[in-house]
């Protein structure tokens, strides 16, 4: 008996006694060190900063997300088509950053990452109790985390909307597992709402009830003819038809989102001419995008943040080429249906890419990476159990995976940690982005001369500037920019022209406004104060918080002495972009009214904003002297 007993302690298993003592305590393993190496290859984003490409309409000029989460913000978020757009949990998102942040790019960045790291840590999830594969799924989860074509979504403070939406998607795919465990109206109104969810976060995932119809045929196989080798662990089976009827409900939330999105989209005039992006066009393109994706898929180098649209460029051997790949690969698939993740992994690329491939064109490139970010997840599958089939049927122990698998991470990791490199700043993106584009890039080059201009490095701008005039197009942002340059080295007349052309050429509220606003500065120089107030008076009608506008008033009013209205106008114009000179303005204005204590206080705050409050001040004079 003693010995029996010490044998039976000495058998005894400990639940403690290692990490991976229980599948529990393995997965909970697996999705921290998941997590840990998203963070560390992520973690120099917390030296970049915010880049001219939508961050300051997003996020740094954008009053109502700068106010934080207040109600008129979220009145705002849900009311309004802003950015050609629609989305107003992302917009409440960006706020609850600016209330716990305010616009330091460090936090914002750190959230995109989190975020990040949560999807990853989802697609395993949701694989691992689809699949009951472990390991297939954490390296699928893997590259999600890691591909350096996912950079663009979490290094783009803007692009948190992606983000977004594919969380809620994730969750959404789990719930309708536990939906499909044992149907109910419950479990399926959570589905539905989760789904509503992402789509009030970005709109790409309309694609959902498709998806889950391959979800359907595998991995959950409810399928009629796609039931599993054991009948015993298959889900009840339902025709075809039935489980299209059962996502009605989901169908019509997509059928709605995309009708306030075309809404949206129509409103800010993103969707551009059928005379410029004819439809022949926009088929060849897709065609070769599609093609394009799958080679950054396993050569994901030079990934541009805006693909220039290939309008001339196109040749038809390029078209005809990736028409074959496409056609190669499908046909492969279809061999191999009995591998039925093959077929739904092509099928997810294929159609999870559909809104965004650009047969309705919706701004100017010709693909972006961001569109990856839910469609490479089919991709990710095929390479994951394709390769572990293929190895299995040779007879070869899986665990010899983990070597080229780890060296094919650690590939991806490098890449991304130097594609994250070039989101530090405008100037090194688009830097970056002009040297690296196999076309003429006109937008790189436009974006560059803005960023050098930012920056007051005014000469290097200049011939990008002039680069970025596109030979077969007539950009209205163009002439804005050559009419600056012209003002700045005094040639007022030529500036004015420029503006005029903008304004000729362009319908958009924002533009315009800057071009008002550009205009009424250019008069104020010539001292033509009329002509120059009712210019700042047309930009301030088309954007109420037009920053250089509401400068400009309030110098003309401080001029003409009114200095209520001088005080208000910059006040104004610092709650929507608080500047050094408009800050010494302030105070001068609050320091004449006799106003000593805010006086004070506005110098302290031109004070935190610069390094230089003389030169600031010396702007704020040459403003007035004029």
């Amino acid at each position: 008996m003693p010995s029996a007993a010490v044998k039976a302690q000495v058998v005894k298993p400990n639940p403690s006694a290692g990490l991976f003592s229980s599948p529990e305590k393995r997965t909970f393993v697996l999705c921290l060190l998941l997590v840990v190496a998203t963070l560390a290859v992520y973690n120099p984003i917390t030296h970049n900063g915010f880049v001219n490409y939508d961050d300051d309409q997003y996020i740094t000029q954008n009053p109502p997300v700068r106010a934080g989460l207040t109600w008129n913000t979220v009145k705002w978020a849900f009311t309004k088509f802003y950015q050609a757009n629609w989305h107003p949990l992302t917009w409440l998102s960006h706020a609850l950053d600016c209330q716990l942040f305010g616009v330091n790019p460090v936090g914002h960045h750190y959230m995109n990452v989190l975020l990040h790291a949560v999807n990853a840590t989802l697609v395993f999830l949701l694989l691992q109790s689809a699949t009951g594969f472990t390991w297939r799924s954490l390296t699928v989860a893997a590259l999600f985390a890691l591909h350096p074509v996912n950079v663009e979504s979490v290094a783009w403070a803007s692009e948190r909307k992606n983000l977004l939406s594919l969380m809620f998607l994730l969750l959404a795919m789990r719930a309708y597992g536990w939906y499909a465990r044992r149907p109910s109206a419950g479990r399926y109104a959570g589905v539905a709402i989760l789904f509503a969810l992402g789509l009030m976060s970005k709109p790409q995932i309309i694609t959902l009830p498709f998806i889950l119809l391959l979800w359907d045929y595998w991995p959950l196989q409810r399928m009629k003819g796609a039931s599993a080798a054991d009948p015993e662990t298959a889900q009840p089976s339902f025709s075809f038809k039935q489980l299209v009827w059962e996502k009605v409900p989901l169908l019509g939330l997509s059928l709605a989102s995309a009708i306030v999105t075309m809404k949206a989209q129509r409103a800010g005039g993103a969707i551009h001419s059928t005379l410029l992006y004819t439809l022949p066009l926009r088929l060849e393109n897709a065609i070769f995008s599609y093609a394009r994706y799958l080679a950054h898929l396993v050569w994901p180098t030079y990934l541009l943040p805006i693909y220039p649209y290939p309008h001339h460029s196109l040749q038809w051997w390029k078209v005809a080429g990736s028409a074959l790949v496409l056609l190669a690969v499908s046909a492969a698939v279809l061999s191999q249906r009995k591998r039925k993740y093959l077929l739904v992994g092509w099928l997810w690329f294929l159609g999870a890419l559909v809104p965004m491939i650009g047969v309705v064109q919706v701004g100017e490139q010709a693909m972006a990476d961001r569109y990856a970010y839910l469609p490479y997840l089919g991709l990710f599958v095929i390479l994951c159990w394709g390769a572990t089939d293929w190895w299995q049927e040779r007879k070869g122990s899986t665990a010899w995976l983990a070597a080229p698998a780890a060296i094919a991470l650690a590939a991806m990791s490098l890449l991304s940690y130097q594609q994250i490199g070039y989101w530090r700043s405008g100037e090194t993106l688009w830097e970056y982005a002009v040297r690296s584009s196999p076309i003429p890039n006109h937008t790189a080059h436009l974006n560059l001369a803005m960023a050098y201009d930012h920056a007051g490095r005014f000469d290097e701008a200049i011939p990008h500037l002039r680069a970025a005039m596109d030979p077969g197009e007539n950009d209205p942002k163009i002439h804005l920019g050559l009419g600056i340059y012209d003002q700045r080295y005094g040639h007022m007349k030529e500036a004015l022209e420029e503006y005029q052309a903008t304004l000729d050429g362009s319908s958009d509220s924002e533009v315009r406004a800057d071009a008002f606003s550009d205009m009424g500065s250019a008069y104020r120089q010539m001292h033509d104060y009329a002509r120059a107030g009712e210019c700042f008076a047309s930009a301030l009608r088309l954007n109420p918080n037009q920053p250089m506008a509401l400068i400009g008033m309030g110098v003309l009013a401080q001029k003409s002495g009114d200095l209520t209205s001088a005080i208000a106008d910059y006040s104004h114009a610092m709650a929507v972009e608080p500047t050094a000179v408009g800050y010494s303005l302030l105070a001068n204005a609050l320091e004449t009214a006799g106003r000593g204590a805010e006086a004070r206080a506005a110098y302290d705050k031109a004070r935190q904003l610069t390094d230089d409050l003389g030169q600031a001040q010396q702007t704020a004079g040459q403003l007035l002297a004029f």
